[in-house]
């Protein structure tokens, strides 16, 4: 495998052909860009990473359709992780790196839950939630509507209350760095601010303990 020298600008102009024209003969036509312009960067970039971050995987490029009404075939974006950093994404759009809790089980939830209404680890999380948000980092997650039930609507910590999954993530676009080696740090960089997050959710929360058939 070649060193990562960045992602060439063809990357994000496959991705933008790509949304106007969701299709196996763009896709055909179009595959060696994909596996020369996108693939490789991103396998080069993982190996780059991977000493500090652990072992990587790199996703399908195929949606699965089986219960979706939009029956595009493939993803708009290359995406990757790796196991002791986070997510690594390429689009149109350009760079975008995350991590964080993306799915929970209920037994996961109801250990946020608790966590964040403790008196001492909830304004801990919160804390780190500032931290990342002045660094320039969102914080995002599926939650609910309204206040979880058993929990007071004028809790001080409710907006993080509400959150079922909590990650964090940073949008760069296109800098110039994107096309270049350097693009390895920034995305190691972005991964140890978002370590935080990760570390407490860990430490908090955990993986789920149930079965397999009662995970949802």
């Amino acid at each position: 495998m070649s060193e990562f020298a960045g992602f060439p600008v063809e990357a994000l102009i496959f991705f933008e052909g790509l949304e106007a024209d969701n299709s196996k003969a763009y896709w055909t036509d179009h595959r060696e860009t994909y596996e020369r312009a996108v693939r490789a960067p991103m396998l080069a970039l993982l190996a780059a990473l991977e000493p500090e971050f652990g072992e990587p995987h790199v996703f399908r490029p195929y949606r699965d359709v089986r219960f979706s009404k939009d029956k595009s075939p493939y993803k708009t974006a290359i995406g990757a992780h790796c196991g002791r950093g986070g997510y690594v994404q390429v689009s149109a759009n350009g760079l975008m790196a995350a991590s964080g809790y993306w799915q929970t089980a209920s037994d996961q939830v109801e250990r946020l839950r608790a966590a964040v209404a403790d008196d001492v680890r909830g304004p801990a999380l919160e804390a780190i939630v500032e931290r990342l948000r002045a660094a320039g980092y969102e914080i995002s997650g599926t939650q609910l509507s309204t206040r979880p039930r058993g929990y007071a609507a004028d809790h001080p910590r409710i907006e993080l209350l509400r959150y079922k999954t909590l990650t964090a993530h940073r949008d760069f676009g296109e800098p110039p760095w994107l096309a270049e080696p350097a693009c390895v740090e920034q995305v190691a960089s972005a991964w140890r601010d978002m370590r935080q997050l990760t570390d407490w959710l860990d430490q908090q929360v955990g993986p789920t303990r149930l079965p397999q058939s009662r995970r949802r």
